[in-house]
């Protein structure tokens, strides 16, 4: 038997079962008998090629993870849950961060505001609010369903289904906004609206929009819906100074909140997007078009049917005593800019009554009109203004301008303009009062001084006159030379003493009028011929009363006094009339009336003026350009003195 070869230690045993299928016989130990029968049990536990192995005899147990996976989930679990602690805690120091300057809400019910100022005729007739105006709170309940229905239809349909946020309308804005290219719809609700009026800064920050969303769902968890509601409608600004939407119906409709009809509450609802820009009384037919957008939203929430909102459509509202057209608001705003000087800067609400007429100002507004609409394109006349005044000072009607709502620049007030020959009225007055009489004549030739050479309007010169007849023909070469003989420091000395502040060059170029005045001045001046020699100062307040009815400030005394000699002003009156009768004046007569007045043009015809008087009321009209361009030979005596005559015509 050959010798066995020596066991290879590196060598790896065979399995005893492939011992086995040799046939070689192998002898164990009962120790490695058991460690062979293990390994055997082992063997079998794991899966074959063919398929998994069935377990022997007891039920297998469920495998466990390794030690490292058990060791990993330990890990993400521990960090978890101290990640989700310290978020938790950073969440509540984010909100306590934010929350600690919340506005108090204590007092929703009443709004901090600012005070207000209601102009008012003598009658009562409400002119125009300024400031924050409150008319009383309303709630929801009381108003007519279609207010409410057009507010959610157009600025919150889901507002009865969210909790203050709603997703869904976010996500519906944005897919709108990124169509259209551009931010054209919000997502904020009547919640968080009603949470952003609370704040007093229109600040756009990420504080202040995250203090918005906590105040939205504090307002969801504290009150119901109907209460946010009527937060809001009592809240919101709807233009014109007016807050809630009872202000709101008083100021545009005259009536209470409570009687609106469908027309009224779309166009309501319909300033909420802008208010200053789609308020009726600044653009109707905006207004309008808005409250269609929102009778359109209505129906497709089915608040109302295609037939009623076709029906709302075809009788759209119509601002009710509406007074920018007539240009109410040119006088409300010079009146409301003194009351601060009557009663002090801070005041409460106020009333202001005026001297105003609704009447004459109506007239006014008209005559403006009519004359610029007919001849002001043709003869590039684009503006005019007029002012109308008691004898003593109380003024009637102003005219600002053709249209308040394009230009709220006063040009009656605010604008500075060369008078021309208007300013002869004060060359006249100062030669009278020097010692010349009406019947002294006077040479109308080519004149010079200090080398200027003023020209008579055609180069006409009529040679020996007398000074009625210089006046009335408006006559430069009579004016400069009474001027140089009486003193030009003295014409403006007796423009002064008239009521005229305007800065005054004195140079001779003062005699025909090249100094820059306001209307309601010089018409303030003329009014002392009217009313025999007393100088007046132009107002428009005759009381301020609070919000209880007691009396701020009440008009007193009677002007500046006795400044001309009765003879002066019969004379100057004298003179005036021959304006009207046989001079330049001629358009500005009143069939049945004694007129009195004075044409002025400025040099190119950049301004036109005629101001005068008839029994109990003074009048000046002044055309031009607000960019002083050159109109096409529009004098004193066409385009003022025909607007002039139409108002007077129509007053007296």
């Amino acid at each position: 038997m050959a010798a066995r070869p020596p066991k290879d230690p590196k060598k790896k045993t065979k399995h005893p079962t492939a011992a086995r299928s040799t046939g070689a016989a192998v002898r164990r130990t009962p120790t490695k008998a058991r460690e062979a029968k293990g390994q055997s049990l082992r063997a079998s536990d794991r899966p074959s090629s063919t398929g998994p192995a069935k377990p022997r005899g007891k039920k297998a147990k469920a495998a466990t993870p390794p030690p490292k996976r058990r060791s990993a989930l330990r890990w993400v679990l521990k960090w978890g849950s101290v990640g989700a602690i310290w978020g938790a805690v950073l969440l509540f120091m984010v909100v306590a961060y934010h929350a600690y300057d919340l506005p108090d809400i204590s007092h929703l019910e009443t709004p901090t505001r600012s005070p207000s100022t209601t102009v008012a005729t003598m009658d009562g007739t409400v002119l125009a609010s300024y400031g924050d105006l409150h008319s009383g709170y309303v709630d929801v309940s009381d108003l007519p369903s279609v207010l409410p229905n057009a507010v959610m239809a157009i600025e919150d349909r889901r507002f009865r289904d969210h909790f203050g946020i709603d997703p869904l309308g976010l996500l519906r804005a944005a897919v709108v906004n990124v169509m259209e290219g551009a931010v054209v719809q919000g997502g904020s609700t009547i919640t968080q609206q009603l949470a952003k009026n609370l704040f007093l800064s229109p600040e756009r920050t990420l504080h202040r929009k995250i203090q918005e969303v906590l105040l939205a769902l504090w307002l969801e968890h504290r009150f119901s819906k109907d209460q946010i509601l009527t937060l809001y409608l009592n809240r919101v600004y709807l233009g014109a100074g007016a807050y809630g939407v009872e202000a709101a119906s008083q100021r545009y409709f005259g009536k209470s909140a409570r009687r609106v009809s469908l027309p009224e509450a779309a166009m309501l609802a319909g300033l909420l997007k802008a208010p200053s820009r789609y308020a009726p009384t600044r653009d109707l037919d905006l207004a309008r078009a808005r409250a269609a957008q929102v009778l359109d939203a209505m129906v497709a929430d089915g608040a109302i049917s295609a037939e009623e909102a076709a029906e709302a459509k075809a009788r759209p509202a119509s601002p009710g005593g509406s007074t920018a057209g007539n240009g109410f608001y040119y006088f409300a705003d010079w009146t409301v800019e003194q009351v601060p000087g009557f009663v002090g800067g801070e005041h409460s609400d106020v009333t202001v009554t005026t001297t105003l007429d609704p009447v004459m100002q109506r007239a006014a507004a008209a005559a403006v009109a009519e004359v610029l609409s007919q001849d002001g394109e043709r003869l590039g006349a684009g503006q005019a203004a007029l002012v109308a005044m008691t004898p003593d000072g109380a003024v009637k009607a102003m005219v600002g301008g053709r249209s308040y709502a394009e230009s709220q620049f006063n040009r009656a007030t605010q604008a500075r303009r060369q008078p021309g020959s208007a300013f002869k009225l004060f060359v006249y007055l100062a030669a009278l009062e020097a010692g010349f009489a009406p019947t002294d004549r006077i040479v109308d030739q080519p004149v010079t001084v200090n080398g200027w050479t003023p020209d008579n309007y055609h180069g006409k010169y009529r040679g020996a006159i007398d000074l009625v007849q210089a006046f009335a023909v408006s006559s430069n070469s009579a004016a400069v030379q009474l001027a140089e003989q009486v003193g030009i420091g003295e014409v403006a000395a007796t423009a002064r003493r008239l009521g005229v502040v305007s800065p005054l060059t004195e140079t001779p170029s003062l005699a025909l009028g090249t100094s820059e005045v306001t209307l309601v001045e010089t018409v303030g001046a003329y009014a002392a011929i009217a009313n025999g020699g007393h100088a007046v100062l132009p107002y428009g307040i005759a009381a301020v009363t609070d919000r209880n009815g007691i009396p701020l400030y009440q008009r007193g005394g009677s002007g500046g006094g006795q400044v001309l000699a009765p003879e002066t002003v019969s004379a100057m009156a004298r003179m005036m009339r021959a304006v009207v009768t046989e001079g330049t004046g001629k358009a500005a007569a009143v069939d049945g009336l004694p007129a009195a007045g004075k044409t002025g043009t400025s040099q190119d015809f950049r301004d036109a003026w005629f101001v005068g008087y008839v029994p109990g009321l003074v009048v000046g009209v002044w055309v031009g350009n607000d960019d002083s361009s050159a109109m096409k030979n529009v004098t004193g005596g066409t385009l003022p003195a025909i607007i002039w005559r139409r108002f007077v015509t129509a007053v007296r």
